[in-house]
């Protein structure tokens, strides 16, 4: 199989199950505000390793049930495996996308819960405890470690969002903040170099990334983000930049070039039908940039 290059792409978390095959992943189960999503997904082994975008929130994931093998490697680095089962937690506050691969012990697959935070609740429960903290507050990476009370926070809201009747928002909010208090605490990076909490707020990454996808075919305005941003030209392009590491020009290129690998390996249409379809009328210049960012041609990509 060809190399790619990887990409540098941070997504929102609503966004996440698009970027695990459908064939090998069952997702079930949302919920979503400001401060709070919920994912509930079934793996089951994957051998062919998944590009996992980094996500513009902390991501924490629980195993609910089922045990695993689970491999993890940042792009180009040494596979690190972790024997996972029921209460064992990952977290991270990547800003890069990384590789992942799993083996499941059972055909039923492994369940697990995807719980992200706002960085606004981090840094509300880091402003409580530590004193005279300013910057954006980052926790450290953990893979495949035990928690009781991660384990028994997130099985609350679990329970709370799937049970019968209608889920309480204070109950749910109440057991958001328990845990961003228990992180802060207890997963706190030190030495990390803390960035500025001045970024784009995720509900406004929200809105302005949902405008560049329905808006992939006929090109981009900076414009017309900005004033969904409700913000300058110039000060959303920082603060876009601040929230995803990337200008929104370079994002929304991303945005196109990521549809079009998904047209590439799940349709068939031509190299040419699918440069229209991302919003470029040169055919030449598309194939220009597809291996520009991906190392590849279009063509070379689909045969894999």
């Amino acid at each position: 199989m060809a190399i790619r290059k990887p990409l540098k792409l941070r997504i929102p978390a609503q966004q996440m199950p698009d970027y695990l095959p459908a064939g090998d992943h069952q997702a079930g189960g949302l919920f979503r505000d400001a401060d709070l999503q919920l994912q509930l997904y079934t793996h089951h082994s994957t051998h062919r390793p998944l590009l996992v975008p980094a996500v513009a929130e902390p991501l924490l994931v629980l195993v609910l049930a089922g045990s695993a093998r689970v491999q993890e490697r940042e792009m180009g680095g040494e596979w690190l495996e972790s024997a996972v089962s029921a209460d064992d937690f990952f977290l991270t506050m990547s800003a890069q996308p990384y590789e992942m691969r799993w083996h499941a012990h059972s055909d039923e697959g492994f369940h697990v819960a995807h719980v992200y935070l706002s960085q606004r609740l981090l840094d509300l429960a880091a402003r409580e405890m530590l004193t005279g903290q300013a910057d954006t507050l980052h926790l450290r990476d953990i893979s495949g470690a035990r928690d009781t009370q991660v384990s028994r926070l997130i099985r609350f809201l679990y329970d709370e969002m799937t049970g019968p009747g209608q889920a309480s928002p204070l109950y749910i909010h109440g057991i958001a903040q328990a845990l961003a208090v228990h992180l802060v605490r207890n997963y706190r990076n030190q030495q990390a170099n803390l960035r500025s909490a001045n970024a784009l707020p995720a509900y406004k990454l929200q809105r302005v990334i949902e405008r560049m996808q329905a808006g992939i075919a006929t090109g981009f305005s900076l414009m017309a983000l900005a004033q969904e941003a409700d913000m300058s030209e110039f000060h959303f392009s920082r603060m876009f930049r601040k929230a995803t590491g990337q200008a929104p020009s370079q994002y929304f290129i991303q945005l196109r070039l990521d549809e079009a690998r998904r047209l590439l390996l799940n349709s068939d249409m031509s190299v040419i039908e699918i440069a229209l379809e991302v919003g470029y009328s040169s055919p030449s210049h598309f194939a220009h940039l597809f291996k520009r960012h991906s190392g590849v041609t279009p063509g070379e990509y689909r045969r894999g």
